[in-house]
């Protein structure tokens, strides 16, 4: 299936508005039913795909966390290695036991950055799919408004028009 960008969908919504017909002496404009109505089922199916890749963001941030994790625990047992084999001597104690908490607290650091960089990058990603999906229903709440209205003026029209009666009687 080929992806199609909701927002060109939306552009697409608003050049069928823009070549729709103007009801003399009014604001509203009648449009091509069937037209906007494909455009709104090809926007049922592209919203879904927004939200498919907004997923894999989330995903990709929990796998960069679990990364980070995991090479926080492998730094910090590597420290804590590093620091039993310094054990011999006491000066040498002292100085591993130093050297492996500063060696866990940059490795707990570095995971905290990376765990807030991740957060960082996937909250931005969201707030703008969501102000993306905002402004469409904003766009599509005001099409859908002005066919209601479409709709309504040619039900009035039709029912102040009277029936053609047959002169030949």
């Amino acid at each position: 299936m080929i992806a199609i960008d909701v927002l060109y969908l939306v552009d697409r919504l608003e050049a069928l508005l823009n070549k729709g017909w103007r009801v003399p002496l009014s604001a509203k404009t009648l449009i091509d039913e069937d037209e906007f109505l494909d455009i709104v089922d090809q926007m049922r199916i592209a919203f879904p795909e927004e939200v498919k890749q907004a997923k894999k963001i989330v995903q990709e941030r929990e796998r960069i966390i679990a990364q980070a994790q995991e090479e926080a625990r492998h730094i910090i047992e590597t420290a804590k290695e590093d620091a039993a084999r310094l054990t011999n001597e006491h000066a040498i104690t002292r100085s591993a036991q130093q050297q492996a908490a500063q060696i866990e607290r940059r490795a707990q650091a570095e995971a905290e950055a990376r765990r807030r960089g991740a957060d960082e990058y996937a909250t931005q990603v969201l707030q703008d799919l969501q102000a993306r999906l905002a402004q469409m229903a904003q766009h599509l709440a005001h099409l859908q408004a002005q066919v209601a209205n479409g709709l309504s003026i040619l039900q009035q029209e039709s029912a102040a028009t009277p029936p053609a009666t047959d002169q030949r009687e």
